[in-house]
């Protein structure tokens, strides 16, 4: 049995890490740059492990990018002085639930990311992947300079759908809306 060069900025996120704004199946383009595959992970603050795994992550790919960071300057700036993915959603998002009391990160890629259920079978059936359903996700960070934004960065590598959650967007599920035989919008 090999053993597997674990690489320091890579992370699994806890399962009770719910996705919104799933781009998963076809890339979008924003503002006309490069079209790509995109989700925002909301994170529970009281994920304590997947957060303190991000945070490590964060710092490897800081002092792995030392070189692409400093450019054409003399120094390195400050993990704490360039853009970073990790997000507090109170802050950020104060007027969004799903963001209340839980962290964010918004990871994309070029290439489709790879999307499993529990039992890593592939999901095939796009209605069964959506903005508020729960699941694992394998991210990498890494350091960028371009145009002189200067940061970290998160790749979105694969999804595990783990359960269900209620769809984010307002948008009710068919399930939902015929869940009752009531004709609540008749009027007699």
């Amino acid at each position: 049995m090999s053993k597997r060069i674990a690489n320091p900025m890579k992370v699994i996120t806890g399962p009770n890490t719910r996705w919104s704004y799933a781009n998963v199946w076809e890339p979008k383009s924003i503002n006309g740059g490069t079209p790509k595959y995109s989700v925002s992970l909301i994170i529970p603050k009281s994920d304590t492990a997947t957060l303190t795994k991000i945070k490590a992550a964060i710092e490897a790919a800081y002092k792995e990018g030392e070189a692409k960071l400093r450019g054409n300057g003399k120094s390195v700036p400050a993990l704490s002085a360039i853009k970073t993915p990790l997000r507090d959603g109170d802050v950020e998002r104060p007027d969004d639930d799903a963001y209340r009391n839980a962290y964010f990160v918004n990871a994309n890629a070029t290439t489709a990311p790879g999307i499993v259920d529990a039992d890593l079978n592939p999901i095939l059936t796009r209605s069964e992947v959506y903005s508020g359903v729960y699941g694992r996700a394998s991210i990498t960070f890494y350091a960028f300079n371009s145009s002189g934004n200067r940061g970290i960065a998160c790749g979105l590598n694969n999804l595990q759908k783990i359960r269900d959650g209620e769809p984010l967007g307002g948008k009710a599920s068919a399930e939902s809306d015929f869940a009752t035989d009531d004709d609540e919008d008749f009027l007699d």
